[in-house]
């Protein structure tokens, strides 16, 4: 089996948001619960998330969203950012986990001591702009991952794959203006955020699909649509925005997906990294809210990035 890490952190399960939302740290135990009862923990590294350092942060953020970020965040009780999105005492500690997270697979993947890498992390992030906080996100994971590749390791070309049922407009937002990142996604549509079907960048191949599409509509888009694009950019490194709420039986979304339908995008994936003559994919979690479904499809995905 390929070396594949997992990095978390136990800081990343004391961010609430109130009773019964659906970000929750439950979250996070039903994958680990998942993949000891799989018996794919024995197969994987694990890791420690370290706390993303302001250097890190602001390649991806301004200087004045940090700060207020920093001052909003409450010693007790709940402070409200938008109606989804709130921050406990522990938030911030777990966005900077969540943030570090990246920083950390990416150094692992270009030092050679893993291949691969998933980080599973809360608060999601793909929803972060430059200069905001909105749907259950706070720092932009991936783009603070993807911006570190290029930026400490010197890489020229990486790539951006976001299969969340959500658009990761906060990704878009960061990356608009950087033909440097080819960023390809499918999310539903008419859905929030609404956005990412306009003004498009040449750069970003955004798929919105209708409500209802399954696996095999899906399969026909990752064919024809992304992997022209990822070839044609050569990736030195593969992100994953990796949201499983596109799941049939997540009821965040309206999507068909199961877990083979994870399973088969990750080994296209893993197949695009090798004909580019490498295997650096770091994946991040973002969306996934039925626990059930949620911990198979997390785990399927996880799986075909160890088996690579």
């Amino acid at each position: 089996m390929t070396m594949t890490a997992l990095i978390t952190h136990r800081d990343c399960a004391l961010h609430e948001m109130g009773s019964y939302h659906p970000e929750c740290p439950e979250r996070l135990a039903a994958i680990q619960d998942r993949l000891i009862a799989t018996g794919l923990d024995q197969y994987l590294v694990y890791y420690d998330a370290p706390l993303a350092e302001r250097e890190h942060l602001l390649r991806a953020h301004t200087a004045e969203y940090l700060d207020a970020l920093a001052a909003s965040a409450p010693e007790k009780g709940l402070v409200h950012l938008d109606p989804d999105t709130a921050m406990n005492p522990h938030t911030l500690r777990a966005a900077l986990r969540a943030a570090g997270a990246g920083v950390l697979a990416v150094d692992l993947v270009m030092k050679g001591e893993v291949e691969n890498a998933f980080c599973l992390v809360r608060p999601p992030g793909h929803h972060a702009e430059r200069a905001k906080a909105m749907g259950f996100c706070f720092f932009n994971n991936v783009a603070v991952a993807a911006l570190h590749a290029l930026e400490a390791h010197g890489l020229e070309r990486v790539a951006i794959v976001d299969f969340d049922v959500h658009h990761g407009n906060g990704t878009e937002d960061i990356f608009r203006d950087d033909p440097r990142v080819v960023m390809v996604s499918i999310f539903q549509h008419p859905f929030y955020p609404y956005s990412g079907t306009e003004d498009t960048p040449k750069h970003m191949v955004n798929v919105p699909v209708p409500a209802g599409t399954r696996g095999d509509a899906f399969r026909q888009i990752v064919w024809d649509l992304w992997i022209p694009a990822l070839r044609e950019h050569q990736p030195q490194m593969i992100f994953i925005s990796a949201g499983f709420d596109s799941h049939y039986e997540d009821d965040m979304g309206s999507l068909g997906f199961v877990e083979n339908d994870y399973a088969w995008v990750t080994q296209q994936l893993v197949d695009v990294a090798k004909e580019c003559g490498h295997r650096r994919i770091v994946s991040t979690l973002e969306g996934g809210y039925n626990l059930s479904s949620l911990a198979r499809a997390a785990v399927a995905h996880i799986k075909a990035l160890a088996e690579s």
